[in-house]
């Protein structure tokens, strides 16, 4: 199997949870959705093309910083609202209300990622790697403004190996729950999240009916904190380079 390998720096960014409002909290790694809408939209796809992929990557800490937030959308009222809204329907001209606020956003800082990429048809590895070595224009991951810099494009040979020793995690990464058994695997705790992964569109067009990835976000050694092991005699995932593969 082949794999297109990404190695991304992002010096400040900020990957939205959904359910985060009044602080704009991020994910410690880019959900799947994002990773997978950089490449549809790098490659200028038009269409969903069935992927796997394998998310892993280390920040130096996390700041805070203020944006703007606009909120609501009902009747204009002036001593609410601070912008109006002119809205044309079939009864009429109708007038809405928005107010402009501030709001804090968390950050990741000095953000390096090591992202795999699987294709279901493999005849794309070769258009992805030239989309990326070669792009349109910059390219950005979480918020438009989070921009990317691509320090590695490479289409590598991944092959199934047998753990006979342990093996340590170099990067904090996503494991899908449902990948190794607890025996298979050491200090594997962390937070327990749902991903966003591909989405279908509901019948009237008007909804994403998400489908979620359930992970462990995983961490290597730092400090004392124990690092997540693979232990003697499991089967994963490498590259040519010696990099596990937790594909979802």
């Amino acid at each position: 199997m082949k794999a297109l390998r990404l190695k991304l720096y992002q010096n400040m960014v900020n990957y939205k949870k959904p359910t985060s409002f009044q602080l704009k909290e991020t994910y410690p790694l880019p959900p799947y959705s994002s990773v997978i809408g950089m490449v549809h939209s790098v490659c200028g796809f038009q269409e969903y093309n069935p992927m796997r992929i394998s998310i892993q990557g280390n920040y130096h800490s996390k700041v805070n910083d203020l944006w703007t937030r606009y909120e609501g959308f009902s009747s204009f009222e002036k001593e609410r609202h601070h912008i109006k809204i002119k809205v044309k329907k079939e009864d009429g001209i109708h007038y809405y209300g928005i107010t402009k606020g501030i709001s804090t956003a968390e950050l990741l800082v000095d953000l390096e990622l090591i992202i795999h990429i699987v294709p279901d048809e493999e005849t794309l590895l070769e258009y992805l790697n030239d989309c990326f070595a070669k792009p349109k224009e910059y390219i950005s991951l979480g918020r438009r403004e989070d921009i990317v810099r691509v320090d590695e494009v490479k289409i590598v040979d991944v092959k199934e190996t047998v753990v006979e020793d342990c093996y340590s995690l170099k990067y904090d990464a996503y494991i899908p729950v449902d990948m190794f058994n607890k025996e298979d695997v050491e200090g594997l705790k962390g937070t327990v999240y749902m991903i966003n992964k591909v989405y279908e569109l509901s019948k009237d067009k008007r909804y994403r009916n998400w489908k979620r990835v359930k992970v462990v976000h995983a961490t290597k050694k730092n400090r004392n904190i124990v690092s997540t092991t693979i232990l003697y005699d499991t089967e994963i995932l490498l590259d040519e380079d010696d990099n596990i593969l937790f594909l979802a």
